[in-house]
């Protein structure tokens, strides 16, 4: 199964993400801020301060210059479900597994940070990835929007239909979407041999619901994320987005 996308982060993982997409290095991802909401984390100084080295990291501008800002507030990042690929009860079709603000730098580079829920309460940034595709697609869906990682694709659930918000998810469904039962037997066919537990999870093999060991990295600081974030993100590690060349 075809992978588009590196951007994912969870507990163990971190380190991977950050190698693959070329990410926060080691150093800069360590003491990132808790805050009582993902906002107040999001704009926290410290965070502002990876941000400059972040921008600044292929010397399109210094860090001094990048001047980052986070742009409105958070959204909820949903992710295809693998209860609702095995066919669970009342399952829905994607699950909230983080949210994501957008940082904006003085050269017009944009950020996506990613925050979650602490199990002390308040949030926490786990991750910053190149351009702002979850804020860009949620403001697009106006819904229930979510994003099929293995082949990432954005749809926005309407009632009982799928509709496609890029074409990754056009590929899938076509342009005039589909009905969510029809989706689900596509995802069944795709993955449904593909879940935890599976003998395909058991063999390690990038790109299905399986969470493969991380490969050897600098060490950086581990983030209390859930097993269900670390389960659903991990399908996304094998290839490098296209970042800055694709649009709805």
């Amino acid at each position: 199964m075809t992978t588009m996308n590196a951007r994912a982060t969870a507990a163990g993982l971190l380190a991977v993400a950050f190698t693959v997409l070329g990410v926060v290095p080691a150093d800069a991802a360590e003491g990132l801020p808790s805050a009582p909401t993902p906002e107040q984390a999001a704009s926290a100084p410290g965070t502002l301060d990876t941000l400059s080295r972040f921008f600044a990291r292929d010397g399109a501008l210094t860090r001094g210059a990048a001047a980052p800002r986070v742009d409105g507030a958070s959204v909820p990042v949903r992710v295809l479900s693998p209860d609702f690929v095995a066919g669970k009860p009342g399952a829905p079709v994607a699950r909230v597994e983080f949210r994501a603000s957008r940082a904006v730098a003085s050269d017009g580079q944009k950020a996506s940070l990613w925050t979650v829920k602490q199990p002390g309460g308040g949030w926490q940034v786990v991750n910053i990835a190149t351009g702002d595709d979850e804020i860009r697609y949620a403001e697009l869906g106006h819904g229930f929007v979510f994003r099929e990682p293995q082949i990432d694709a954005w749809y926005v659930l309407r009632g009982a239909k799928v509709l496609p918000l890029d074409e990754d998810a056009v590929r899938a469904v076509g342009r005039g979407g589909t009905s969510l039962a029809a989706y689900r037997e596509r995802v069944v066919r795709a993955y449904g041999d593909k879940l935890p537990g599976s003998s395909y999870a058991r063999r390690g093999v990038a790109g299905g619901y399986d969470e493969p060991a991380p490969r050897e990295t600098p060490a950086v600081a581990a983030v209390g994320v859930g097993a269900g974030l670390a389960l659903a993100l991990t399908a996304a590690l094998t290839l490098r987005r296209r970042r800055g060349t694709r649009r709805p």
